[in-house]
């Protein structure tokens, strides 16, 4: 959807920590607040906006645009989305359990079974593997590969599984390599 456009730097002197918030995207209606937030970025509106932590804050300019040059093929990202939402699901589906007996007048097919214990403790222990609602939530996939990018489009392209639906937005970021944090 274009390059990411800088909308704040953030200092240690002003908010504590130091980052970059950047901007991506076109949205047809935008809030008054978020206007005036981008008013210093020369943008009327955002689609996507999201904060990195940065330890050298001196390169980045308000309204500065951030392209794909800062990736190069064949390097090793991680990649953070949303995973597909598969709405509220059964324990056999979300947890993987094997189920009852389909024979032998067993009427219990797809249910969990026993959920606890008895008198002791007389509840159902917090963290119990049960139905509800499955996926739309945020994972990170690590150490994928670039496999190309097209520079004039703006468009890069991964090799490995990413999260999400087809044209939803994703993160990505260079390859955490752990250690400590500056």
């Amino acid at each position: 959807t274009g390059p990411c456009v800088v909308t704040q730097v953030k200092s240690i002197g002003n908010d504590g920590y130091t980052a970059v918030q950047l901007g991506v995207g076109m949205k047809k209606k935008t809030k008054k607040a978020i206007k005036g937030h981008l008013k210093k970025s020369k943008l009327d509106s955002v689609e996507f906006l999201c904060e990195f932590r940065v330890a050298d804050m001196e390169q980045y300019t308000v309204g500065q645009k951030i392209d794909v040059d800062i990736f190069s093929e064949g390097e090793l990202i991680d990649v953070t989305g949303y995973s597909k939402g598969k709405g509220f699901q059964g324990v056999i589906k979300r947890h993987g359990y094997s189920g009852g007996p389909k024979t032998h007048g067993s009427t219990s097919h797809r249910v969990p079974g026993s959920i606890g214990a008895s008198a002791t403790p007389a509840r159902v222990v917090k963290g119990k593997k049960l139905p509800g609602r499955m996926g739309g939530y945020r994972v990170t996939v690590k150490n994928l590969m670039i496999a190309r990018i097209q520079r004039n489009k703006n468009i890069v392209m991964i090799e490995g599984a990413i999260p999400g639906s087809r044209n939803s937005t994703v993160i990505l970021r260079k390859r955490n390599l752990g250690g400590a944090k500056s």
